[in-house]
């Protein structure tokens, strides 16, 4: 199993075990190491299944405008932290290579390998609920038919994805390709560089 395989498997694993209690409040249960790429990837996902349930939540256009702020409130710490794992990862892949010399004619990818695997991770949480819309016995045979088209394009794109990371891991180890690491920056949530934060002070 490749490395962008077994990522595909454990957040198939965390969205399956989100999807037990369904419950945006219930705690994680990571059974992997901690410390290990795989006790984080189980992380990542929870995070985002999390986020993903969230944003369903807040649609909802009956909900009280106080509990809507509290929760947007929630969704931006969500984020930080989405961003905060998707930056551990980054680290890890950095240590993993850093003593390979990039050739010459090595060039850079447009995005690091943590940020691809963020993608893989949504897509996972995509194909869960795709599939829930697939099962549905209450819909009409056109709402199957649609939702079974766009499962079957999200699976091609896991697979096309999941080929990519690995032969961008393969590149970085040999050199062809190398990596960078920018932090996000994000201003919004910076007392000093979030305008309507720092103006009130």
């Amino acid at each position: 199993m490749t490395f962008a395989q077994n990522c595909n498997k454990i957040f198939d694993e965390t969205t399956a075990q989100y999807h037990l209690t369904d419950d945006v409040d219930a705690p994680e249960v990571n059974t992997y190491a901690a410390g290990t790429i795989e006790h984080t990837l189980h992380a990542k996902n929870w995070i985002d299944a999390v986020q993903w349930h969230l944003e369903d939540i807040i649609r909802d256009p009956e909900i009280d405008p106080v509990a809507a702020l509290a929760l947007k409130r929630r969704i931006d710490r969500s984020n930080q932290d989405r961003t905060d794992m998707v930056e551990e990862l980054d680290t890890y892949f950095r240590e993993k290579y850093k003593s390979v010399i990039p050739a010459t004619n090595a060039t850079i990818n447009t995005e690091s390998p943590a940020w691809a695997l963020d993608r893989l991770s949504i897509l996972a949480l995509k194909i869960y609920h795709m599939q829930v819309e697939v099962n549905r016995t209450d819909a009409e045979p056109a709402h199957i038919a649609k939702c079974q088209a766009k499962l079957d394009v999200l699976l091609e794109q896991r697979i096309d994805l999941t080929t990519a990371i690995d032969q961008l891991l393969d590149d970085i180890a040999a050199g062809k390709k190398y990596m960078k690491v920018y932090r996000q920056m994000k201003m919004y949530n910076d007392p000093e560089t979030n305008p309507v934060l720092y103006g009130n002070k």
